[in-house]
């Protein structure tokens, strides 16, 4: 086991609902991947027509500042606005950023969306995805598919685009994170950005039952839950922070969002290395990592989530921070001791842990505060990981712990049962990746 990770050590992310890195879209959902930990419903019908969409861009404009917008779904790439959606939202002056399953990935489509503008793909790619070509695959196995979309990106974006992966992890697939974060580190020069997306079931433990306004509700109506009789446990960040160190011992996170109800948990938790694919220097601190959202904002008016390839792949720009910041004066240390890696590129690499709501003991459920995947919804902006909710039972669903007869004992005086804590309403991504149960995204 690993040190534990203590929030009073990190920085806390100033993001929040009217002010923010990132905010969802979903233009479509309608996808061409069935996945276990998807949140949204797959409706063949799903596709919105472009004006619709470009009015609930007007709602995130009139609610909410934001540096870039997550276009997902559903599967984007299938969106058939797609390239003049990317082409309006660059023209906004947001960042357009896919997060996609890459099922409809051709040469073509990158280029053209080069041209519209487009800054980042967030590929969700999982063992769990059930997709056509790759069955009974391990994450180990899928890895051929990843390189095979980073190099797509890196070729016909001319290395101007940024590749990130998604992942839900499960139980069954938690040891493999150590794995990909070593695959991450070797192709360091095209991928940018690994995240971990720590699966959630909308199934209630056996303590609790499901209420809209009041009214029972039967939550098993809801897509975002595993296809299993059993009861998956529920993976914290915690464990994915040991898995990553068996690989990257001296991976230290730096910025975190906390949950609604639980400020000591994880939702989002943020870690940025330097370092090239044969070895890592270090890690960023909670101090450089607010520097950096606090510079952003001040000279862009936004925080920022995805930086661009031409700046992850210049970390030797960051020389100067080493006057000031002591975790980039340990990463300059550790280059300067290793000869052979002085006329090597030096990189970044963001390595990222999404926990999806939690329901508590007592009911009540943990969102991501400040959560950047926020979409607009019928002039509002509510949470990506639970509109199936909405679309459902028209309201949120809230959970209430059952009434339990207490069991007599002749003799002995009953024991208590010990709380559980369930699983719940997943976040979910469109590989989005970013995913509900798990916040599966697309596909």
């Amino acid at each position: 086991m690993s040190a534990r990770v203590d929030h009073r050590t990190l920085y806390r992310l100033p993001w929040n609902l009217a002010d923010n890195a990132i905010t969802w879209l979903e233009p479509t959902t309608k996808c061409n991947l069935y996945c276990e930990g998807c949140y949204r419903e797959n409706d063949p019908a799903g596709h919105k027509p472009l004006d619709v969409v470009k009015e609930e861009l007007e709602t995130v404009k009139r609610l909410r500042t934001s540096d870039g917008i997550s276009i997902a779904g559903g599967e984007p790439l299938i969106y058939p606005h797609i390239v003049e959606l990317v082409q309006y939202i660059s023209a906004q002056g947001w960042k357009p950023i896919l997060n996609t399953n890459g099922q409809a990935l051709t040469p073509e489509l990158v280029t053209k969306l080069l041209d519209a503008g487009l800054v980042a793909f967030t590929f969700h790619v999982d063992s769990h995805q059930n997709r056509p070509g790759w069955p009974d695959k391990t994450e180990e196995d899928l890895s051929e598919l990843r390189l095979r979309l980073a190099r797509t990106v890196a070729e016909y974006s001319k290395g101007r685009i940024a590749c990130s992966f998604n992942a839900t992890i499960y139980p069954d697939t938690l040891d493999q994170v150590p794995m990909l974060t070593d695959w991450a580190q070797r192709h360091i020069d095209i991928v940018h950005t690994m995240v971990f997306i720590l699966f959630r079931s909308v199934r209630p433990k056996s303590r609790f039952d499901g209420f809209v306004c009041g009214e029972k509700v039967d939550v098993e109506e809801l897509v975002y839950q595993l296809d299993t009789k059993e009861q998956p446990r529920d993976i914290v960040t915690q464990e994915a922070v040991d898995r990553i160190r068996r690989s990257y011992p001296e991976f230290q996170p730096s910025g975190y969002l906390n949950g609604t109800e639980d400020p000591t948990a994880f939702k989002w938790l943020i870690g940025v290395r330097m370092g090239n694919s044969r070895r890592m220097f270090g890690s960023w601190d909670a101090k450089m990592m607010e520097r950096v959202q606090t510079l952003h904002h001040r000279w862009f008016g936004t925080y920022i989530a995805y930086a661009r390839p031409v700046l992850m792949r210049r970390a030797r720009a960051l020389l100067p921070v080493a006057l000031v910041d002591r975790s980039v004066a340990r990463s300059f240390w550790n280059l300067a001791r290793s000869p052979r890696d002085w006329l090597a590129p030096l990189r970044l690499q963001a390595l990222t842990i999404i926990q999806p709501c939690d329901v508590l003991p007592d009911g009540r459920q943990s969102m991501c505060d400040g959560c950047p995947d926020i979409l607009p919804y019928k002039g509002r902006l509510v949470w990506s990981c639970r509109v199936d909710e909405l679309e459902k039972f028209g309201s949120f669903v809230t959970f209430g712990v059952k009434d339990v007869e207490p069991v007599e004992a002749a003799d002995d005086p009953p024991l208590e049962t010990p709380l559980e804590t369930p699983v719940e309403a997943a976040s979910g991504s469109n590989g989005k990746g970013t995913a509900a149960a798990g916040r599966a995204p697309t596909g």
